[in-house]
Parts: structure tokens; sequence; C-alpha cells
């Protein structure tokens, strides 16, 4: 599976902005989806993930302002997020999880630069 992360840019705290994340193959639908974030030097973090059934789980620091979503029929998840800060800058990355065979992709990547 071949994940193509975009929408990431500069954008003044506050604002919003939508990253998507295409996926290749015909079994997206079973797919647990995620976003995660990495600051050069800091290990990756989970900000985002759907489950296959469209559970939902957040970090703690974007809950209320960060929404995570899919599209089955277009096999995408979008991360929608508003109110941005300038310690959300990041780049994210979007993640694949298949729970029938194990196998784990990554996207790769998409820098979002939150100007104060």
């Amino acid at each position: 599976v071949q994940l193509q992360a975009s929408g990431g840019g500069l954008v003044q705290a506050g604002g919003s902005l939508r990253l998507s994340c295409a996926a290749s193959g015909s079994m997206f639908s079973r797919y647990h989806m995620a976003w995660f974030r990495q600051v050069p030097g800091k290990q990756r973090d989970l900000v985002a993930r759907i489950w296959s059934g469209g559970t939902t789980n957040y970090a703690e620091s974007v809950k209320g302002r960060f929404t995570i979503s899919r599209d089955n029929a277009k096999n995408t998840v979008y991360l929608q997020m508003n109110s941005l800060k300038p310690e959300d800058t990041a780049v994210y990355y979007c993640n694949m999880y298949d729970p029938l065979t194990g196998v784990d992709s990554w996207g790769q990547g998409t820098l979002v630069t939150v100007s104060s």
C-alpha cells in the first residue's frame, strides 16, 4: 500500500489546514488509519487515529481542535486542523495498519508550519 499525503503549508496561529492522505489498493475500508507528527530531534507522536469502524482517538493536545475523518469511497483519510498553534508545527505523517495482514505503512510526510 502506498500513501500520498498532502495539504501541509504555512499558516498563522489561529488558522486552519486540512491534510489529506490517499491510499492505493482496494482494501482501504478495513485499514486503521492515523496521523502522526514529528519535530526534528523528537520522537514521532500520534495525533489522531480512526479505526476501520469509524471510532476515533486523539492526542490530548489536539482534542477539540483537530478532526480525523475518512472517505472509504475515495481511499482517503483527512485531518482537519483548526485553531492552530505554533506548537503544532511539525512534519505530519499518514499511517496505515492492516489488521488482517499486520502490514504497517507510512506516507512521505507533509510539513505544517504555524507562525505566531
